[in-house]
């Protein structure tokens, strides 16, 4: 493989690394230190200087860049712990509905890419344990279940997960667009699931036809569904969000679902690997200054060889989780298999993120707990990519089954 960035991503990379320093300072991360974070200032400023839509293709207002230039752009964003929804919105959202939608799905995405709308993905379920099946499970629905827009909160769900089940009056439920199934069940920790437009949900169909018992990706609104807040180490925006016969937009086709799951799956992981890598290069960064700077009896506590042996296991920690993520990248850029790839960079992200988070605390020592010192933000962000869509043992297993087969 070619490790020389590509010219996009150079230039993707500085402008989005000077719209975030120019935006989020330090005294605005303490004020988005709250539950929900969310920053609409950076996010419009992404949106007009053309960084969102960058990676969808021509036609929907961006230049058709891939993973490669996706991945420069979540790096800066991990380097400043920015609270916007790049990775929901723009890379899944937007990217799978550029990939697989249809048309009225297409001008979807092409709102996202210029920061109209946002969307988001229920997959935290479906990849906390990637060697199995979607984590959540079909129940059968009546026959005359419509497809409508009922109170959400008038029954609860039934199902531990997501129940797909196809409306009556379907031309074709299997393909095209349009309200024609219903979902019931409980999606958890998902991401910006308040202000988004639509959410991304794989389900197992239901029924007798040809497609039950397979996965699908549909599109619901979540206006039709139950979201209530959940709190998480970073104070991101998730959400529990609960599905009560709520009308869905199937993706793509029900054929073509587990590829869609697949894609998505591995582009999420990707996604938070290349976050985890800014974050901890900030973080390491903000720590080798410190250790610079902070003396004790006499001396700059980075002479001490107890202390710059941290830093530099940090440092190849680090340097591996780059090296994993720009082979991913790589390889789902030239549309090579790349599932061992990703499963290892998200593996890296896992244990480098836990090795280099504690480090970064200890060697701050009184100030790497103190929630007003800057530390506070990569720690806590660090701790959320870790263990989000699985931490580093189930990544392992599935390699291993991976490898096995």
């Amino acid at each position: 493989m070619d490790f020389t960035p590509t010219e996009a991503q150079t230039d993707l990379a500085r402008l989005t690394g000077e719209v975030c320093a120019k935006l989020v300072t330090a005294d605005r991360l303490r004020e988005l230190d709250t539950p929900g974070r969310f920053d609409e200032q950076l996010w419009k400023a992404l949106a007009e200087t053309g960084v969102l839509a960058a990676a969808l293709p021509d036609a929907l207002g961006g230049s058709d860049f891939g993973e490669l230039e996706q991945s420069a752009v979540l790096r800066e964003l991990g380097r400043s712990v920015a609270a916007v929804p790049y990775l929901w919105s723009i890379v899944l959202g937007a990217g799978a509905l550029a990939r697989f939608g249809e048309e009225n799905q297409h001008a979807l995405a092409q709102r996202a890419g210029a920061g109209e709308v946002v969307l988001t993905a229920a997959l935290s379920a479906s990849l906390h344990d990637p060697i199995g099946a979607p984590g959540i499970t079909a129940t059968p629905a009546s026959a005359d279940s419509p497809a409508s827009a009922a109170d959400p909160a008038s029954s609860n769900p039934t199902a531990a997960g997501i129940s797909a089940t196809d409306s009556v009056g379907s031309a074709s439920p299997s393909h095209g667009t349009g309200a024609t199934w219903t979902l019931t069940g409980v999606a958890t920790t998902v991401p910006y699931a308040d202000r988004a437009e639509r959410i991304l949900v794989p389900a197992l169909i239901a029924g007798s036809d040809s497609a039950a018992g397979t996965v699908a990706v549909f599109l619901v609104d979540p206006a039709n569904a139950v979201v209530t807040p959940q709190q998480v180490v970073d104070l991101s925006p998730e959400f529990l969000v609960e599905f009560a016969d709520a009308p869905a937009e199937l993706l793509g086709t029900a054929e073509a679902g587990a590829d869609i799951l697949t894609w998505l799956r591995e582009r999420a992981w990707l996604g938070l690997s290349a976050l985890q890598l800014g974050t901890l290069e900030r973080a390491l960064d903000i720590t080798a200054e410190h250790t610079r700077t902070r003396e004790q009896f006499g001396k700059a506590i980075g002479s001490f060889q107890s202390v710059a042996q941290r830093l530099a296991d940090a440092y190849i920690d680090i340097g591996g989780l780059r090296l994993t993520v720009t082979q991913a990248a790589w390889r789902l850029s030239e549309g090579l298999p790349a599932t061992e790839s990703v499963h290892i960079a998200k593996f890296w992200a896992a244990e480098a993120g836990h090795k280099v988070a504690h480090t970064v605390v200890h060697v701050h020592g009184g100030l790497g707990i103190d929630r007003d010192h800057i530390t506070h933000n990569y720690f806590t962000a660090a701790k959320h990519h870790e263990f989000a869509l699985g931490g580093a043992t189930p990544h392992l297993l599935a390699l291993g089954a991976q490898l096995a087969g």
